[in-house]
């Protein structure tokens, strides 16, 4: 089907010169990039949980979970909502953090202004990051806010009237995915704060040291101790060696310590990934590793290029190893976990962009069969997938709010679905918000700038529907990945 697909995919390519000009849309019908990159960084502050700072711009938020951590006599406040709910889940939190440190230190000098931003966005996550490592020795927390009981109900954040029940992985009850993931996102970090705030970049690196040892010596799955205080929402179903090798890499590249090189090779890289996400991290792992065999000229590494050559090799449209397949509007799908599919799309986008970066720098080129990739396969591909999702797809609809002329208006998401406090001060229960609020065919009072939703499904089709989650929810991971591709192409 992948391979039917490939001529198809130019079809709605230019479609955009047809549209009216307006916000997101530049001059001769060119997506805004800078605008989009603006854009996807603002989102975050909408996300925030706690005490909201004085420069905060998505006026429309008010402070909230306040109490967090009391339960166990922490605080624990800050952080964000992972997506659409009142929940603080620190193992998408982390990845999201990796991520858009990630972007910073890969995108950074094309960033322009927006570089304040996102180093903005990566400490509102490191500063609660922090507390959830060093509030209680041998602990990490790993949440807050039981999903179960949260789910149930419809409420802004400021309202939260659920119990804050606190999550955290122990020796006892370990959780090696969710503490490799959150020193990735620590020492990812401290490269971004290195140069401007040493003693802050200090203080991340040391925290990641310890984290990930906690997660080397005391191994097993964080879903296995929490349970249904995780699992559906956010299982670690690839286990937790990816994120031990994701970790590991990242600690290598912050510390240059030997210690976590061979650490790595302990791990292997076995696993044929045709994924990159929150919870699986292996292609992620070998791009970034790929970078010192293809700029360093380190042979050491040349395993992890061939890997991520391998992954990449899966989802080139034209290459006989494809194995992702593509609408007919030329946009990435993932049949498998068909739920949000622009977070993989985002996600793979960001890697696209990046390996094309790597081979461009290095002059290299490699082989699928007979297939030769080029810097521009790559980065070509990543572009398209950037363009669908800002309306150059068949629906001529933004999948960004916000941007352009037509985009989604009823987002699942509790903050922007309901009235704000400014607006309408009075507590909003539990139950209060399902009607007239949640069942409402009316647009969204608060628009949630920025903030990718889940996408359309296999057909590239999309009804505007609060109540489907799978397709109308935004999430930090979708945003996270898709900064850095924004950078590149602004």
């Amino acid at each position: 089907m992948a391979k039917a697909m490939t001529s198809r995919l130019f079809l709605f390519m230019g479609s955009l010169t047809l549209l009216v000009l307006g916000n997101g849309v530049g001059v001769e019908g060119n997506l805004d990039y800078k605008d989009a990159l603006l854009k996807s960084l603002l989102f975050f502050q909408g996300q925030r949980s706690g005490t909201l700072p004085a420069n905060q711009q998505v006026s429309w938020r008010s402070n909230s979970g306040l109490s967090d951590g009391s339960l166990d006599h922490v605080d624990l406040t800050g952080g964000y909502y992972d997506a659409g709910d009142n929940v603080k889940f620190n193992f998408p939190m982390a990845f999201t953090t990796t991520m858009l440190s990630w972007s910073t230190l890969e995108y950074g000098n094309r960033m322009g202004p927006q570089l304040q931003e996102a180093s903005a966005a990566i400490r509102w996550a490191t500063d609660y990051l922090l507390k959830c490592a060093r509030a209680t020795p041998g602990k990490l927390y790993v949440g807050v806010g039981d999903p179960n009981v949260d789910h149930k109900c419809w409420q802004r954040p400021e309202d939260i009237s659920t119990v804050r029940t606190v999550y955290s992985v122990t020796p006892s009850n370990p959780g090696s995915d969710v503490a490799a993931e959150t020193a990735a996102a620590l020492a990812a970090a401290s490269l971004v704060f290195r140069n401007v705030d040493p003693k802050y970049s200090s203080l991340l690196l040391q925290t990641a040291r310890e984290v990930m040892a906690f997660a080397i010596q005391y191994r097993g799955a964080y879903s296995d101790s929490l349970g249904s205080a995780v699992c559906p929402f956010y299982c670690s179903y690839s286990g937790y060696n990816d994120e031990l090798l994701w970790g590991a890499s990242w600690l290598l590249r912050a510390t240059n310590d030997a210690y976590y090189y061979n650490f790595l090779k302990t791990l292997g890289a076995n696993d044929q990934a045709d994924i990159f996400s929150w919870d699986n991290k292996y292609a992620g792992a070998y791009v970034f590793l790929s970078r010192l065999a293809l700029l360093d000229k380190d042979k050491n590494f040349e395993q992890f290029k061939q890997q991520a050559e391998s992954f990449l090799c899966k989802i080139l449209p034209n290459s006989p190893y494809s194995t992702i397949q593509y609408t007919q509007g030329g946009l990435m799908f993932n049949f498998k976990q068909p739920q949000s599919n622009l977070q993989y799309v985002t996600s793979i986008t960001f890697l696209l962009t990046t390996y094309g970066k790597y081979m461009d720098s290095s002059k290299q080129t490699f082989n699928c069969g007979s297939l030769v990739v080029t810097p521009n396969s790559l980065i070509g591909l990543a572009k398209r997938q950037v363009d669908y999702i800002l309306g150059d797809n068949p629906n001529k609809m933004s999948y960004m709010v916000g941007f352009g002329p037509n985009f989604p208006k009823r987002i699942h998401h509790r903050a922007s679905s309901l009235p704000s406090k400014a607006s309408q001060p009075q507590i909003i229960g539990c139950d209060a918000g399902f009607q007239p609020f949640f069942y409402s065919s009316d647009p969204n009072p608060n628009v949630l700038v920025g903030a990718i939703v889940g996408g359309p499904n296999q057909n590239d089709g999309f009804t505007d529907d609060r109540s489907d989650y799978a397709h109308s929810e935004p999430a930090t991971y979708i945003n996270g990945a898709i900064v850095g591709p924004l950078a590149y192409f602004a």
